[in-house]
């Protein structure tokens, strides 16, 4: 595979030249926004339309600032990366040490995982649009999907995961006082690694909240040093009706609830939140890191895309460009740059 690079006087091919073996020669593309600052309108204008309806990923390059007149075209691509001297307040923009190698970098992300990264592109441009439910299962479909496909397969053969020791107990813990609630993920020796009975437990916690209006708050914490580390990587891969596994991600999802709640729920992180724990933690009205906390979207090394409604909870706190850099890459966030993004609230270093 090779990058193609998008020149302010080339025509756009929109395909991914696909190989006999479905794989596609080119899954991303580059876009120097330094050469397109004397554009004209309609040539901007042009280039944006047909970047939003690429297949491939077109992932902008900025080592100058861009002029306002290129905002069309930012706002089209897949994200922007740009260098110390690019003022990245906004959320098109990500700021990277070196925007040529951090574009390198994330080409052979995409080249490696083409088939999730091209399908977590697609999804983005649709999610943010959505309502809760129809953005979910927008997402609940893409990841039932990439489930049957090859690189999620090939990524659990490689690796040998030993199956999750029972817990006796639960691993939601719930408690009322006056009218606040209060739920907390119970299993710290595993990191509140996010099971499918974790998610029973949670929805169900949940569901009796949604029901109860004389309750004014709900805080969702995760006890001992960590929110939580994500999905259960055992139970990865075990559902054996992949419709089925649509259904129940739709039907039994806790996030729905916390997002139908957001005004009344508070989630307080520390330690890390990782798939699922970001992306549920996300959805709350109000979102709390501890100062050492960091974010992380590992899916696409997995062959997958979020899929506990990250690709919906993500991008409404701080954009769909920074979401598919965080997804694409699997970087870590710290709370600092989570706090300027706008992915939490606020930091307290507070003890709970």
């Amino acid at each position: 595979m090779r990058q193609v690079e998008i020149g302010v006087g080339e025509e756009f091919d929109e395909g991914l030249r696909l190989r006999p073996d479905g794989r596609p020669e080119h899954p991303v593309r580059r876009l120097i926004l330094d050469d397109w600052h004397d554009a004209g309108p309609g040539r901007i204008a042009y280039a944006a339309t047909r970047v939003a309806d690429s297949l491939p990923l077109v992932i902008g390059v900025a080592t100058r600032p861009p002029p306002d007149e290129l905002r069309p075209l930012l706002e089209a691509l897949t994200l922007t990366l740009t260098g110390p001297r690019v003022d990245a307040g906004a959320q098109h923009l990500v700021p990277v040490e070196d925007p040529r190698k951090g574009f390198a970098e994330l080409a052979g992300i995409v080249e490696r995982r083409p088939q999730a990264s091209l399908t977590l592109g697609q999804l983005l441009r649709r999610t943010p649009s959505l309502g809760t439910l129809q953005g979910l299962a927008a997402e609940a479909s893409a990841y039932s999907m990439l489930l049957g496909g090859t690189e999620s397969t090939a990524w659990r053969a490689d690796r040998r995961t030993p199956r999750s020791a029972a817990k006796n107990g639960p691993l939601v813990r719930v408690r009322r006082n006056g009218g606040t609630l209060s739920i907390e993920l119970d299993r710290p020796q595993r990191r509140n690694v996010f099971s499918f009975r974790m998610r029973e437990e949670l929805f169900e916690a949940l569901e009796l909240a949604a029901l109860d209006d004389t309750l004014d708050r709900v805080q969702l914490t995760g006890a001992g040093p960590v929110f939580c580390s994500g999905g259960d990587l055992a139970e990865f891969g075990t559902a054996w009706d992949l419709v089925a596994a649509y259904l129940v991600r739709l039907d039994r999802a806790p996030w729905r609830l916390i997002d139908r709640m957001r005004d009344r729920v508070t989630v307080r992180v520390q330690g890390a939140a990782v798939g699922a724990g970001v992306e549920m933690a996300a959805f709350a009205g109000r979102l709390v890191a501890a100062p050492e906390v960091f974010f992380q979207l590992p899916e696409v090394e997995m062959g997958l895309v979020p899929g506990a409604g990250g690709t919906v909870s993500v991008p409404r706190r701080i954009g769909r460009w920074r979401a598919a850099w965080m997804t694409l890459t699997g970087a870590r966030v710290d709370a600092a740059i989570a706090l300027e993004w706008g992915l939490v609230d606020e930091i307290d270093d507070h003890e709970r």
